[in-house]
């Protein structure tokens, strides 16, 4: 090989290897989608606090009056999760209900829960998990003496805004909402109510 061709063929590789061992500098240049995410460090009353808007049908007397908003996009930036508490009163329950497109998850940490999910129904106690996979009928009725206190988690955003929709902040008075307005929220969060809540076989 020619000196000529040896140095070319040097020069190349050396380029090339420039442009492989980047500086640290040059690499965190790199957008980060989510930089603004920010990291919390909640107590169990710390949060988005929400008072329900008032039903004025047979289904008043199921939702709890409030809910806790923690992990979302407009509460801390999460593009992944959503997170929530909520307590249901005894008799209180959630409407039957499904999810379009995320997963969720509810943990119960105190109560008695009679549990509808899908063609399976149940009691649950403290510690006990409910697993809800996207487009599966979930209802839930508190049949113990105690407040339930749960904890709710959506694999991907988008519920919450059912939620914020069908509610107003904690201080405000809350507005009366009819069906044709939860039918509204409900498609702003990708969900489907029931047209008639279950009800216990107890």
């Amino acid at each position: 090989m020619k000196p000529k061709t040896v140095q070319s063929v040097v020069a190349t590789v050396a380029v090339m290897l420039g442009g492989l061992c980047s500086s640290p500098a040059q690499s965190s240049a790199v957008p980060n989608p989510e930089a603004d995410v920010k990291p919390l460090l909640l107590e169990k009353n710390e949060g988005e606090r929400r008072t329900r808007r008032i039903r004025p049908d047979s289904t008043a007397h199921w939702a709890s009056s409030q809910f806790m908003l923690k992990v979302s996009p407009r509460n801390n930036g999460s593009q992944h999760l959503v997170l929530g508490t909520e307590e249901v009163a005894p008799g209180g329950g959630i409407p039957k209900h499904k999810h379009l497109v995320q997963d969720e998850i509810v943990l119960i940490h105190s109560g008695k829960a009679h549990v509808w999910l899908g063609d399976e129904e149940r009691d649950l106690h403290a510690g006990g998990l409910v697993f809800i996979p996207a487009n599966t009928w979930i209802s839930l009725k508190n049949i113990g003496s105690e407040p339930i206190s749960l904890t709710f988690i959506f694999s991907a955003p988008g519920f919450e805004n059912t939620m914020r929709c069908n509610s107003v902040p904690s201080g405000e008075t809350p507005t009366t909402i009819t069906p044709e307005q939860q039918e509204e929220c409900a498609h702003l969060g990708h969900s489907e109510r029931a047209g008639k809540p279950e009800q216990p076989k107890k």
